[in-house]
């Protein structure tokens, strides 16, 4: 049985357009299962394929090592509408030297707005504050859009190799 993680003691995180909020193993579950409880304000397309591999890597956490705390997955919701948008958090605790990895993705109803670079600067903080060392993520060479989002964010390219650009920024 998976340990219980109720999300409730870590906050929703806001920013202007915003709402950051800290998934619970029951939300994350309904995300793996794409099966939204009735008044889950869902985006048409959510969850995406990446929504559901995150949740069931936080869930895997989750059970392998227990709440993980500010280190979790979270629900991308419009501060205006309620409306769930996508995912974004941390792929686990921080590394043996302070470092985490992020991801994220948006429904494409809602790209090319800002939104996933205003998520990021939000979840930057919210590792900043939380002592790590620093944030790491990467994205296919492919994928300029998702470069741009980590650069506006304050990551910067600090490598290319196997198809993908690593991108990085320390605290």
């Amino acid at each position: 049985m998976i340990p219980r993680a109720s999300g409730t003691e870590v906050p929703s995180v806001a920013t202007a357009r915003l709402l950051l909020h800290p998934l619970s193993v029951a939300e994350a579950e309904r995300i793996v299962a794409r099966a939204p409880l009735a008044g889950d304000p869902w985006a048409e397309e959510y969850p995406q394929d990446g929504d559901v591999r995150g949740c069931g890597g936080f869930l895997r956490g989750v059970f392998e090592r227990g709440d993980p705390g500010v280190f979790r997955a979270y629900e991308v919701r419009l501060i205006e509408s309620g409306l769930a948008v996508g995912g974004i958090g941390f792929h686990g605790p921080p590394d043996e030297v302070g470092v985490v990895t992020v991801g994220y993705g948006l429904v494409p109803g809602v790209r090319g707005r800002g939104y996933a670079s205003e998520a990021l600067r939000a979840l930057l903080e919210i590792a900043r504050v939380a002592g790590v060392a620093g944030v790491k993520g990467d994205a296919d060479l492919d994928n300029p859009a998702s470069h741009r989002v980590m650069e506006a964010a304050g990551m910067r390219c600090v490598a290319e190799n196997d198809g993908l650009r690593h991108f990085y920024v320390g605290f």
